[in-house]
Protein backbone atom coordinates (compact mmCIF):
# COMPACT_ATOMS: atom_id res chain seq x y z
CA UNK A 1 0.00 0.00 0.00
CA UNK A 2 2.96 1.91 0.68
CA UNK A 3 5.03 2.81 -2.45
CA UNK A 4 8.37 4.56 -2.31
CA UNK A 5 11.42 4.93 -4.39
CA UNK A 6 12.17 0.94 -5.02
CA UNK A 7 8.51 0.14 -6.11
CA UNK A 8 9.06 3.05 -8.27
CA UNK A 9 11.98 2.08 -9.91
CA UNK A 10 10.61 -1.28 -10.53
CA UNK A 11 7.42 -0.11 -11.91
CA UNK A 12 9.62 1.68 -14.50
CA UNK A 13 11.68 -1.24 -15.37
CA UNK A 14 8.01 -3.04 -16.37
CA UNK A 15 7.62 -0.02 -18.04
CA UNK A 16 10.11 -0.36 -20.28
CA UNK A 17 9.09 -4.00 -20.60
CA UNK A 18 6.16 -3.57 -21.36
CA UNK A 19 7.25 -1.24 -23.93
CA UNK A 20 9.30 -3.75 -25.52
CA UNK A 21 6.46 -6.20 -25.47
CA UNK A 22 4.28 -3.85 -27.36
CA UNK A 23 6.70 -2.48 -30.24
CA UNK A 24 7.65 -6.53 -30.98
CA UNK A 25 4.37 -7.96 -30.89
CA UNK A 26 1.61 -5.33 -31.69
CA UNK A 27 3.93 -2.97 -33.32
CA UNK A 28 6.24 -4.55 -35.63
CA UNK A 29 3.86 -7.66 -36.43
CA UNK A 30 1.29 -5.28 -38.07
CA UNK A 31 3.68 -3.03 -39.96
CA UNK A 32 5.58 -6.35 -41.54
CA UNK A 33 2.21 -7.55 -42.77
CA UNK A 34 2.13 -3.86 -44.42
CA UNK A 35 5.74 -4.17 -45.67
CA UNK A 36 4.78 -7.22 -47.04
CA UNK A 37 2.02 -6.07 -49.20
CA UNK A 38 -0.41 -7.71 -47.07
CA UNK A 39 -3.85 -6.71 -46.68
CA UNK A 40 -4.29 -5.42 -43.16
CA UNK A 41 -6.88 -3.15 -41.10
CA UNK A 42 -5.06 -1.41 -38.46
CA UNK A 43 -5.65 -2.69 -35.06
CA UNK A 44 -5.31 0.32 -32.43
CA UNK A 45 -3.84 -0.41 -29.17
CA UNK A 46 -2.12 1.21 -25.95
CA UNK A 47 1.54 2.55 -26.31
CA UNK A 48 2.85 3.19 -23.27
CA UNK A 49 6.24 5.27 -24.60
CA UNK A 50 4.58 8.63 -22.97
CA UNK A 51 4.71 6.43 -19.88
CA UNK A 52 7.69 6.05 -19.78
CA UNK A 53 8.65 9.45 -21.39
CA UNK A 54 7.50 10.60 -18.22
CA UNK A 55 9.73 9.05 -16.20
CA UNK A 56 12.74 8.89 -18.19
CA UNK A 57 13.10 11.86 -20.30
CA UNK A 58 16.35 13.85 -20.12
CA UNK A 59 15.12 17.38 -19.26
CA UNK A 60 11.88 16.53 -18.07
CA UNK A 61 11.48 13.38 -16.74
CA UNK A 62 10.60 12.56 -13.17
CA UNK A 63 14.48 10.29 -12.43
CA UNK A 64 15.98 13.69 -13.98
CA UNK A 65 13.94 15.98 -11.90
CA UNK A 66 14.69 13.76 -9.19
CA UNK A 67 18.35 13.70 -9.56
CA UNK A 68 18.48 17.53 -10.26
CA UNK A 69 17.26 18.40 -7.34
CA UNK A 70 20.10 15.70 -5.35
CA UNK A 71 22.56 18.11 -7.27
CA UNK A 72 21.28 21.46 -6.73
CA UNK A 73 22.89 23.24 -3.84
CA UNK A 74 20.59 24.88 -1.01
CA UNK A 75 18.02 23.13 0.87
CA UNK A 76 16.77 20.29 -0.56
CA UNK A 77 13.64 17.77 0.83
CA UNK A 78 10.97 15.70 -0.74
CA UNK A 79 8.52 18.20 -0.66
CA UNK A 80 11.09 20.47 -2.78
CA UNK A 81 11.39 17.59 -4.82
CA UNK A 82 7.11 17.33 -5.28
CA UNK A 83 7.07 21.25 -6.11
CA UNK A 84 9.22 21.19 -8.73
CA UNK A 85 7.14 18.09 -10.26
CA UNK A 86 4.25 20.35 -9.65
CA UNK A 87 5.78 22.39 -11.84
CA UNK A 88 7.20 20.02 -15.06
CA UNK A 89 4.37 17.71 -15.10
CA UNK A 90 1.71 19.19 -14.09
CA UNK A 91 0.04 18.99 -17.47
CA UNK A 92 0.97 15.37 -17.85
CA UNK A 93 -1.97 13.75 -18.52
CA UNK A 94 -0.06 10.31 -16.71
CA UNK A 95 0.64 12.21 -13.57
CA UNK A 96 -1.23 13.16 -11.09
CA UNK A 97 -1.00 15.10 -7.53
CA UNK A 98 -2.66 17.06 -5.59
CA UNK A 99 -1.60 20.27 -6.88
CA UNK A 100 -1.23 18.96 -10.15
CA UNK A 101 -3.42 20.69 -13.09
CA UNK A 102 -4.51 17.08 -14.63
CA UNK A 103 -5.69 15.88 -11.08
CA UNK A 104 -9.24 14.89 -10.99
CA UNK A 105 -8.46 14.55 -7.12
CA UNK A 106 -8.69 17.67 -6.00
CA UNK A 107 -11.36 17.11 -3.39
CA UNK A 108 -10.40 12.90 -2.79
CA UNK A 109 -8.75 12.72 0.08
CA UNK A 110 -6.87 9.24 -0.92
CA UNK A 111 -4.64 11.29 -2.55
CA UNK A 112 -2.36 13.19 0.01
CA UNK A 113 -0.46 16.38 -0.45
CA UNK A 114 2.71 14.21 0.25
CA UNK A 115 2.26 11.81 -1.97
CA UNK A 116 2.01 11.74 -6.66
CA UNK A 117 0.14 8.90 -8.60
CA UNK A 118 1.55 7.91 -12.21
CA UNK A 119 -0.95 6.23 -14.15
CA UNK A 120 1.17 3.40 -15.49
CA UNK A 121 0.03 1.05 -18.33
CA UNK A 122 -1.25 -1.90 -15.67
CA UNK A 123 -3.24 0.79 -13.27
CA UNK A 124 -2.83 3.68 -11.49
CA UNK A 125 0.05 3.90 -8.51
CA UNK A 126 0.38 6.26 -5.31
CA UNK A 127 3.67 6.71 -4.37
CA UNK A 128 4.79 8.49 -1.08
CA UNK A 129 7.63 11.27 -1.65
CA UNK A 130 9.12 10.56 1.47
CA UNK A 131 12.69 9.20 1.29
CA UNK A 132 13.37 9.91 -2.55
CA UNK A 133 15.81 12.28 -2.42
CA UNK A 134 17.60 9.98 0.82
CA UNK A 135 17.48 7.15 -1.57
CA UNK A 136 17.79 8.06 -4.82
CA UNK A 137 21.20 9.61 -2.92
CA UNK A 138 22.64 6.52 -2.26
CA UNK A 139 25.73 7.24 -2.30
CA UNK A 140 29.36 5.20 -0.67
CA UNK A 141 31.30 8.09 0.35
CA UNK A 142 34.73 7.89 -1.10
CA UNK A 143 37.25 7.64 2.09
CA UNK A 144 35.04 4.69 2.85
CA UNK A 145 35.73 2.83 -0.68
CA UNK A 146 39.24 3.85 0.41
CA UNK A 147 39.44 2.73 3.88
CA UNK A 148 38.13 -1.04 2.80
CA UNK A 149 40.50 -0.88 -0.52
CA UNK A 150 43.04 -1.07 2.22
CA UNK A 151 41.70 -4.10 3.91
CA UNK A 152 44.14 -7.08 4.13
CA UNK A 153 41.22 -9.31 3.14
CA UNK A 154 41.37 -10.03 -0.78
CA UNK A 155 37.59 -10.45 -1.48
CA UNK A 156 37.33 -7.31 0.48
CA UNK A 157 39.48 -5.25 -1.42
CA UNK A 158 37.89 -6.80 -4.67
CA UNK A 159 34.46 -5.57 -4.11
CA UNK A 160 35.32 -2.02 -3.50
CA UNK A 161 38.03 -1.47 -6.92
CA UNK A 162 36.92 2.44 -6.34
CA UNK A 163 38.89 2.72 -3.92
CA UNK A 164 42.27 2.25 -5.59
CA UNK A 165 44.41 5.75 -5.57
CA UNK A 166 45.56 5.43 -8.98
CA UNK A 167 41.78 5.05 -9.89
CA UNK A 168 39.95 8.10 -8.33
CA UNK A 169 37.56 9.65 -10.21
CA UNK A 170 36.89 13.32 -8.39
CA UNK A 171 33.76 13.01 -10.06
CA UNK A 172 30.37 12.94 -7.93
CA UNK A 173 28.91 9.39 -7.83
CA UNK A 174 26.10 8.83 -10.33
CA UNK A 175 22.66 8.70 -8.14
CA UNK A 176 20.88 5.43 -7.74
CA UNK A 177 18.21 6.40 -10.08
CA UNK A 178 20.56 7.59 -12.74
CA UNK A 179 22.33 3.67 -12.22
CA UNK A 180 19.16 1.89 -12.73
CA UNK A 181 18.26 4.10 -15.62
CA UNK A 182 21.99 2.90 -17.31
CA UNK A 183 20.96 -0.92 -16.27
CA UNK A 184 17.79 -0.63 -18.03
CA UNK A 185 18.74 0.82 -21.21
CA UNK A 186 21.59 -1.98 -21.33
CA UNK A 187 18.45 -5.07 -20.58
CA UNK A 188 16.74 -2.98 -23.46
CA UNK A 189 19.18 -3.08 -25.99
CA UNK A 190 20.31 -6.82 -25.50
CA UNK A 191 16.44 -7.92 -25.35
CA UNK A 192 16.34 -6.00 -28.99
CA UNK A 193 19.13 -7.93 -30.08
CA UNK A 194 17.23 -11.33 -29.28
CA UNK A 195 13.81 -12.97 -29.97
CA UNK A 196 12.13 -13.06 -27.30
CA UNK A 197 8.95 -15.49 -26.55
CA UNK A 198 6.45 -14.40 -24.08
CA UNK A 199 5.12 -16.13 -21.16
CA UNK A 200 1.88 -14.48 -19.35
CA UNK A 201 0.98 -15.55 -15.83
CA UNK A 202 -2.38 -15.16 -14.55
CA UNK A 203 -3.01 -14.96 -10.94
CA UNK A 204 -6.57 -16.79 -10.50
CA UNK A 205 -6.52 -15.44 -7.17
CA UNK A 206 -5.76 -13.71 -4.34
CA UNK A 207 -5.15 -16.38 -1.99
CA UNK A 208 -2.84 -18.41 -3.47
CA UNK A 209 -5.57 -21.54 -3.49
CA UNK A 210 -6.37 -23.97 -5.86
CA UNK A 211 -9.75 -24.84 -7.25
CA UNK A 212 -10.62 -20.50 -7.23
CA UNK A 213 -10.86 -18.72 -10.33
CA UNK A 214 -11.99 -14.81 -9.67
CA UNK A 215 -13.25 -13.94 -12.49
CA UNK A 216 -12.73 -9.73 -11.66
CA UNK A 217 -9.08 -10.46 -10.98
CA UNK A 218 -8.74 -12.57 -13.69
CA UNK A 219 -10.06 -9.97 -16.32
CA UNK A 220 -8.41 -7.02 -14.70
CA UNK A 221 -4.83 -8.79 -15.12
CA UNK A 222 -5.93 -10.00 -19.26
CA UNK A 223 -6.52 -5.97 -19.39
CA UNK A 224 -3.84 -4.51 -17.81
CA UNK A 225 -1.55 -6.71 -19.55
CA UNK A 226 -2.34 -5.77 -23.13
CA UNK A 227 -3.53 -9.36 -23.73
CA UNK A 228 -6.69 -8.43 -25.27
CA UNK A 229 -5.33 -6.31 -28.33
CA UNK A 230 -2.53 -8.82 -28.82
CA UNK A 231 -5.45 -11.56 -29.38
CA UNK A 232 -6.75 -9.04 -31.80
CA UNK A 233 -3.77 -8.99 -33.73
CA UNK A 234 -3.21 -12.62 -33.62
CA UNK A 235 -6.78 -13.26 -34.58
CA UNK A 236 -6.91 -10.92 -37.30
CA UNK A 237 -3.32 -12.08 -38.49
CA UNK A 238 -1.50 -14.58 -39.29
CA UNK A 239 0.45 -17.55 -36.91
CA UNK A 240 3.74 -18.12 -38.71
CA UNK A 241 5.30 -16.30 -41.21
CA UNK A 242 8.97 -17.77 -42.78
CA UNK A 243 11.01 -16.76 -46.39
CA UNK A 244 10.53 -18.70 -49.27
CA UNK A 245 13.73 -20.37 -49.36
CA UNK A 246 13.76 -21.99 -46.17
CA UNK A 247 10.02 -22.68 -46.07
CA UNK A 248 10.67 -24.47 -49.49
CA UNK A 249 13.72 -26.34 -48.17
CA UNK A 250 11.23 -27.95 -45.60
CA UNK A 251 8.79 -29.07 -47.52
CA UNK A 252 9.91 -29.69 -50.92
CA UNK A 253 10.10 -33.12 -50.48
CA UNK A 254 5.91 -33.55 -50.57
CA UNK A 255 5.81 -32.56 -54.24
CA UNK A 256 6.78 -34.37 -56.76
CA UNK A 257 8.27 -30.90 -58.85
CA UNK A 258 9.97 -29.59 -55.94
CA UNK A 259 11.63 -32.63 -54.88
CA UNK A 260 14.76 -33.40 -54.84
CA UNK A 261 15.39 -29.84 -56.51
CA UNK A 262 13.74 -26.99 -57.55
CA UNK A 263 15.27 -24.84 -60.34
CA UNK A 264 13.49 -21.79 -60.45
CA UNK A 265 12.73 -18.89 -57.72
CA UNK A 266 11.99 -20.21 -54.31
CA UNK A 267 8.11 -18.00 -54.46
CA UNK A 268 7.41 -19.91 -57.65
CA UNK A 269 8.22 -23.21 -55.79
CA UNK A 270 6.24 -22.74 -53.08
CA UNK A 271 3.17 -21.76 -55.09
CA UNK A 272 3.50 -24.80 -57.06
CA UNK A 273 3.98 -26.80 -53.64
CA UNK A 274 0.83 -25.53 -52.02
CA UNK A 275 -1.05 -25.75 -54.79
CA UNK A 276 -0.32 -29.68 -55.16
CA UNK A 277 -0.83 -29.78 -51.37
CA UNK A 278 -4.34 -28.21 -51.70
CA UNK A 279 -4.40 -26.06 -49.29
CA UNK A 280 -6.83 -23.27 -49.57
CA UNK A 281 -6.58 -19.99 -50.59
CA UNK A 282 -7.60 -18.08 -47.67
CA UNK A 283 -5.32 -20.03 -45.02
CA UNK A 284 -2.47 -18.45 -46.43
CA UNK A 285 -1.07 -15.26 -48.04
CA UNK A 286 2.27 -14.42 -50.42
CA UNK A 287 4.68 -11.25 -49.41
CA UNK A 288 7.22 -9.78 -50.68
CA UNK A 289 9.78 -11.94 -49.07
CA UNK A 290 7.90 -14.36 -46.71
CA UNK A 291 5.01 -17.05 -47.01
CA UNK A 292 2.49 -16.09 -44.49
CA UNK A 293 0.08 -18.76 -42.76
CA UNK A 294 -3.24 -18.33 -40.53
CA UNK A 295 -3.92 -21.27 -38.89
CA UNK A 296 -1.72 -23.47 -36.90
CA UNK A 297 -3.62 -26.09 -37.99
CA UNK A 298 -2.34 -25.59 -41.48
CA UNK A 299 0.91 -25.67 -40.29
CA UNK A 300 0.48 -28.86 -38.41
CA UNK A 301 -1.14 -30.50 -41.42
CA UNK A 302 2.38 -29.63 -43.47
CA UNK A 303 4.41 -30.95 -40.44
CA UNK A 304 2.42 -34.15 -40.39
CA UNK A 305 2.84 -34.62 -43.77
CA UNK A 306 6.21 -34.30 -43.65
CA UNK A 307 6.84 -36.67 -40.69
CA UNK A 308 5.08 -39.24 -43.07
CA UNK A 309 7.00 -38.40 -45.98
CA UNK A 310 10.29 -38.54 -43.94
CA UNK A 311 9.26 -41.82 -42.74
CA UNK A 312 8.75 -43.18 -46.41
CA UNK A 313 11.80 -41.89 -47.65
CA UNK A 314 13.61 -43.38 -44.40
CA UNK A 315 11.88 -46.63 -45.54
CA UNK A 316 12.82 -46.16 -49.14
CA UNK A 317 16.69 -45.72 -48.29
CA UNK A 318 16.43 -48.80 -46.50
CA UNK A 319 15.32 -50.70 -48.88
CA UNK A 320 17.65 -49.84 -51.36
CA UNK A 321 20.39 -50.52 -49.28
CA UNK A 322 19.20 -53.76 -47.99
CA UNK A 323 18.55 -54.95 -52.21
CA UNK A 324 22.27 -53.32 -52.64
CA UNK A 325 23.37 -55.21 -49.68
CA UNK A 326 22.28 -58.89 -50.54
CA UNK A 327 22.74 -58.24 -54.15
CA UNK A 328 26.61 -57.29 -53.27
CA UNK A 329 26.85 -60.25 -51.15
CA UNK A 330 25.03 -62.46 -53.90
CA UNK A 331 26.96 -61.49 -56.90
CA UNK A 332 30.48 -62.56 -54.27
CA UNK A 333 28.99 -65.54 -53.64
CA UNK A 334 28.61 -66.38 -57.53
CA UNK A 335 31.60 -65.77 -58.45
CA UNK A 336 33.21 -67.63 -55.43
CA UNK A 337 31.01 -70.82 -56.65
CA UNK A 338 32.45 -70.29 -60.57
CA UNK A 339 36.04 -70.09 -58.89
CA UNK A 340 35.55 -72.85 -56.74
CA UNK A 341 33.59 -74.80 -59.75
CA UNK A 342 36.43 -74.07 -62.32
CA UNK A 343 39.05 -75.45 -59.66
CA UNK A 344 36.96 -78.78 -59.11
CA UNK A 345 36.98 -79.11 -63.00
CA UNK A 346 40.36 -78.71 -63.33
CA UNK A 347 41.25 -81.44 -60.96
CA UNK A 348 38.10 -83.96 -61.17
Amino acid sequence: QDNSFEQFIINYCNEKLQQIFIELTLKEEQEEYIREGIEWTHIEYFNNAIICDLIENNQTGILAMLDEECLRPGTVTDDTFLEKLNQVCATHQHFESRMSKCSRFLNDTSLPHSCFRIQHYAGKVMYQVEGFVDKNNDLLYRDLSQAMWKASHSLIKALFPEGNPAKINLKRPPTAGSQFKASVATLMKNLQTKNPNYIRCIKPNDKKAAHIFNDALVCHQIRYLGLLENVRVRRAGYAFRQAYEPCLERYKMLCKQTWPHWRGPARAGVEVLFNELEIPEEEFSFGRSKIFIRNPRTLFKLEDLRKQRLEDLATLIAKIYRGWKYRTRFLLMKKSQIVIASWYRRYA
